[in-house]
């Protein structure tokens, strides 16, 4: 069993920063894929971001985060964390971290056994 804990989340304005973190605990395993999805009001749970832990670290980013949003980890703390720049309103939501040892399946959410509680996001204009 895998517990994630999100923290970072709160209120900032446009165009402002902010960085989650995804602190895992329990069983870990030697390849496995962490991810970040959200959920905005009304809307459905959608991929943002994920990494590939193996021999080296592969990213992957959902076009609307692409070149703002920075996933990136440090694997002794299994932790990951998210670097959100220019923050746009739109990118108000509910942030949860997951993770899967189907790391074929980075980018689909279904394919995430554990997830976390999740943190709110929420960018004022």
């Amino acid at each position: 069993q895998v517990q994630l804990k999100e923290s970072g989340g709160g209120l900032v304005q446009a165009g402002g920063s902010l960085r989650l973190s995804c602190a895992a605990s329990g069983r870990t395993f030697s390849s496995y894929a962490m991810g970040w999805f959200r959920r905005a009001p009304g809307k459905n749970r959608e991929f943002v971001a994920s990494i590939i832990w193996s021999i080296t670290a592969t990213t992957y980013y959902a076009d609307s985060v692409k070149g703002r949003f920075t996933i990136s980890g440090d694997n002794a703390k299994n932790t990951v964390y998210l670097q959100m720049n220019s923050l746009k309103p739109e990118d108000t939501a509910v942030y949860y971290c997951a993770s899967t040892e189907k790391v074929w399946a980075a980018v689909t959410q279904g394919a995430y056994d554990y997830w976390g509680q999740g943190t709110q996001v929420t960018v004022s204009s």
